[in-house]
């Protein structure tokens, strides 16, 4: 775990409690704490440097968050048994085809070319200079998925997509080790990107799922095997 301590916050512990639960919140979500970690009031405590009150107060919102779970010996990051990441999945796919099946519905339904403009340019950029093999791939391409979603207009799947994505994100993160995996990515992103701005949307649907499915297939497969590995760990 990377994170620092609290010097030089203000002593409201409602303060403390805030940032010692966004800066847990953050280490999660970005898959710097082990499933295996043990999180207790102690350890945490002394790693911030804070009392226990803050730290838990900050675990009982994790914990209602479900990023968190009680343990016997305090708490631990919660993994998705593969039954649940499939569930997540498949809402994951629910709400990023519907982006654009309601444009397809609704003809009055446009989505923001200027936005999709300049996001087609990072991708280019990448496509040009792809970055090496790295699980922090994961964050970029979140962010596509959430401007394209975004670029539909519905504000409410855009946020309903970002919750499912935080929820995923450590086990995705294993989606992009692999070279070959950054650049099909990067080509299926600008295929997708190229064929909503051309307005050929049902075209798009199509991209997309296929996507979208993709991912899922080689997220099961590794998650399968790292579950393995760590039951045969203990």
């Amino acid at each position: 775990m990377s994170t620092g301590g609290t010097t030089g916050l203000s002593e409201d512990p409602r303060s403390l409690r805030d940032v010692v639960y966004q800066q847990l919140r953050d280490e999660i979500l970005n898959g710097r704490i082990s499933p295996r970690e043990r999180l207790t009031e102690p350890k945490l405590g002394k790693l911030f440097d804070v009392s226990r009150t803050p730290v838990r107060e900050a675990l009982s919102r994790l914990l209602s968050d479900g990023l968190v779970e009680r343990t016997d010996f305090g708490y631990a990051v919660v993994v998705p048994s593969l039954e649940d990441l499939r569930n997540l999945y498949e809402l994951r796919i629910t709400l990023e085809l519907r982006g654009i099946a309601r444009a397809i519905e609704n003809p009055q339904v446009r989505h923001d070319e200027e936005l999709l403009g300049a996001e087609r340019e990072k991708w280019a950029e990448l496509r040009d200079a792809p970055p090496e093999p790295d699980a922090s791939f994961v964050l970029f391409d979140e962010g596509f998925h959430q401007v394209l979603s975004r670029s539909s207009g519905n504000t409410q799947l855009t946020g309903a997509l970002v919750t499912v994505n935080q929820k995923i994100r450590a086990v995705r993160m294993h989606d992009f080790v692999e070279t070959d995996r950054i650049t099909a990515t990067i080509d299926e992103h600008l295929e997708i990107l190229t064929l909503v701005l051309a307005r050929e949307l049902p075209s798009a649907l199509t991209a997309l799922h296929k996507h979208v499915g993709e991912s899922l297939e080689v997220v099961m497969q590794r998650a399968t095997q790292s579950m393995t590995r760590m039951a045969l760990a203990g």
